[in-house]
């Protein structure tokens, strides 16, 4: 099982044609797919073909650095030393970054993000959840008791991290400036987030029926969408869990984070499930990057939240 978001291209880019008014030809689009940290990847950029490649195998580079670093299903990845450890010397600092942002959401969402679920998580997915178990899983949750520096990465007895709630922002992230550094600015990265750099691209999201919600153009924005009972649990539970009551239902049935990064928006979209609108709305006050947030109901009710 992987966390999924329901993030759905609705076209290549707004209101673009094949000949404009003055006869201009709209730039050639080039697109790349495959899989970044256990989702499906797509990148599409505007400029000459001719020179997509070198720009494309960039931002491919970058995709496996963020596997180097982040995959939980790599053995020789940082988090998984550091999970099987329980300490990870002289991390890089783009691991200790992540970790520093996560913090951040973690303090702005009341605690509602915490990537030391992973222990909890792992034991949901195998079906195990369930007395000793369980608490011995719940004893292990508290992003508190992880200490990062400089020197070394070190989690308390039991504790395991599981960064997929962010890490696919940081790639589509890194790759969006790759790609500019290598001549394309204009591009859209789905890295399982969805971040674009200049021009417009037309987005849609979309509940787990395949409902469309809301289209929305971005510019120099990062899109994040979870709908946490699109994956379940064999024992019905939704994917993404409380880190202290796990046994609690989400609220919302599909929310969408826009912001000027997509680490931040990946992040903030799976805490948002469990905040009420009234808590969202004061979201973007204790996190200046959010810049829009959309929650959804079963019945497809939406309520929006303007930074």
């Amino acid at each position: 099982m992987r966390r999924r978001r329901f993030l759905a291209l609705a076209a290549a880019a707004a209101g673009a044609s094949a000949v404009g008014l003055h006869g201009a030809l709209r730039p050639e689009v080039s697109a790349w797919r495959g899989r970044a940290l256990g989702a499906d990847a797509e990148i599409r950029l505007r400029g000459p073909a001719r020179l997509a490649e070198p720009a494309l195998a960039a931002a491919r580079a970058e995709i496996a650095r963020a596997e180097a670093l982040f995959s939980l299903h790599r053995p020789d990845s940082a988090l998984s030393r550091l999970n099987r450890d329980g300490v990870l010397r002289a991390p890089p600092a783009a691991f200790l970054a992540v970790l520093d942002l996560a913090g951040e959401v973690h303090a702005a969402t009341g605690g509602l993000f915490d990537p030391s679920v992973q222990t909890l998580w792992a034991l949901e997915a195998r079906g195990e959840a369930a007395g000793p178990a369980l608490a011995r899983a719940l004893a292990a949750v508290g992003w508190g008791r992880v200490r990062a520096e400089a020197a070394a990465v070190r989690l308390a007895p039991g504790m395991a991290l599981t960064l997929n709630g962010i890490a696919q922002g940081w790639a589509a992230d890194r790759v969006a400036e790759a790609l500019a550094a290598h001549g394309f600015p204009d591009a859209l990265v789905d890295a399982g987030e969805l971040r674009a750099g200049r021009g417009a691209w037309r987005v849609g999201v979309a509940a787990p029926d395949g409902a469309l919600l809301e289209t929305r153009s971005l510019t120099r924005s990062a899109l994040a969408t979870s709908s946490p009972g699109a994956l379940r649990f064999a024992d019905g539970r939704a994917h993404i869990l409380h880190p202290a009551v796990p046994e609690l239902a989400p609220l919302w049935a599909t929310v969408s984070v826009e912001a000027e990064t997509a680490a931040l928006a990946d992040a903030v979209s799976t805490a948002l499930v469990f905040l009420t609108e009234a808590e969202a709305r004061r979201l973007p006050a204790r996190l200046p990057g959010l810049r829009r947030l959309l929650l959804a109901t079963a019945e497809g009710e939406v309520r929006t939240v303007e930074a």
